[in-house]
């Protein structure tokens, strides 16, 4: 969390590439460094530096994907590529989890580990091959500030610049805030094996009981980039469903409650799509990474209290939350940057 918004701003300043290179090295550190000792300050220690390199990919993969498509003449199909993004990383868990059962079994945590830190490794080599669009460093409100003309403004500078731009204008505000709400919310797969036991799913067969759920997702997501164009009523129609859904589930408390969960989940992450695809519409200045790093930290905190209400009030108290959004969401989605 606290490296977030300064990561944003080193992408921003330096290269959004680079920052994804660099995180893919550091979390195969941070396997490196569990494998290699195994005790509590081994633990505590990678989780710092898979922090790290977490912080370093957000922010800098969407604004690396926005600029890229907009160089390319392409900037109206951010919310579908990314939908489609956003789908495969959801897909992605269903083989990984097979393979690393399959690796666990033969191997034990070793081989899984440094599976992992080799998938983390060529995450690495993959992203150097991306191409970077080349974008505008420059900003008239940094003059003021020490900032060398010839070469842009500096760190500071461009983290002030994304800051300011992220509460200052409105429109990017109301998609922070957007994206912040939303966001948060996914915290709730935390709990999907949970509620599949608490339902009497037994533990062998969990598992393949939730399985469905991520792939519901992966439709929804999917989906979102054509749902970005939806009137706003529309999407918050479909977020209102989703927690009717919820809604549902938390009810019948039964292991067939999991298809409703399903179902919500889906349009849930649908609608981030939209969220996510609005805020990078609203972005204008030349510190996207750093303000995309600002709905970042708020969605962690978010996250936080998502597993508080959890705690409190359950699968129910989470499924009013997302019907209270969802009347909230038309407003929000109106708030518009200026043409």
């Amino acid at each position: 969390m606290l490296a977030e918004v300064p990561s944003g701003a080193l992408a921003d300043r330096w290269s959004r590439r680079g920052a994804l290179v660099v995180a893919g090295v550091l979390q195969a550190a941070a396997y490196a460094l569990w494998l290699a000792a195994p005790g509590l300050a081994g633990f505590a220690g990678g989780l710092v530096v898979w922090g790290v390199g977490g912080a370093l990919v957000s922010g800098a993969f969407e604004a690396l994907l926005h600029d890229g498509l907009a160089a390319a003449g392409a900037g109206g199909q951010f919310g579908r590529v990314y939908g489609w993004v956003t789908a495969v990383d959801l897909l992605v868990q269903v083989p990984t989890a097979l393979v690393a059962a399959a690796l666990f079994a033969s191997g034990g945590y070793a081989a899984v580990g440094w599976a992992s830190v080799v998938t983390c490794l060529a995450g690495s080599v993959l992203a150097a091959s991306f191409p970077e669009a080349p974008h505008d460093t420059d900003d008239d409100d940094t003059d003021d500030d020490g900032t060398d003309d010839d070469e842009g403004p500096g760190w500071w500078a461009t983290l002030r610049v994304g800051v300011a731009e992220a509460a200052g204008r409105p429109a990017v505000r109301a998609a922070v805030v957007l994206v912040v709400l939303l966001g948060g919310v996914d915290a709730v797969e935390e709990y999907f094996p949970l509620l599949a036991r608490d339902w009497g799913v037994p533990d062998p067969l969990n598992p393949l009981a939730v399985l469905g759920i991520p792939v519901a997702g992966a439709a929804g997501a999917a989906l979102g980039g054509r749902a970005a164009s939806w009137p706003p009523r529309a999407v918050a129609a479909a977020l209102a469903a989703a927690g009717a859904a919820l809604a549902t589930a938390a009810l019948v408390a039964v292991p067939v409650g999991l298809a409703a969960v399903a179902a919500g989940y889906a349009l849930y992450r649908l609608v981030l799509v939209v969220a996510e695809t609005r805020l990078q519409e609203a972005i204008t200045g030349p510190a996207r990474a750093t303000v995309t790093s600002v709905a970042g930290v708020g969605v962690e905190l978010a996250a936080l209290a998502v597993f508080t209400g959890y705690a409190l009030g359950g699968l129910a108290l989470l499924a009013t939350a997302v019907l209270v959004l969802a009347a909230a969401l038309p407003r929000l989605l109106r708030t518009r940057a200026p043409m």
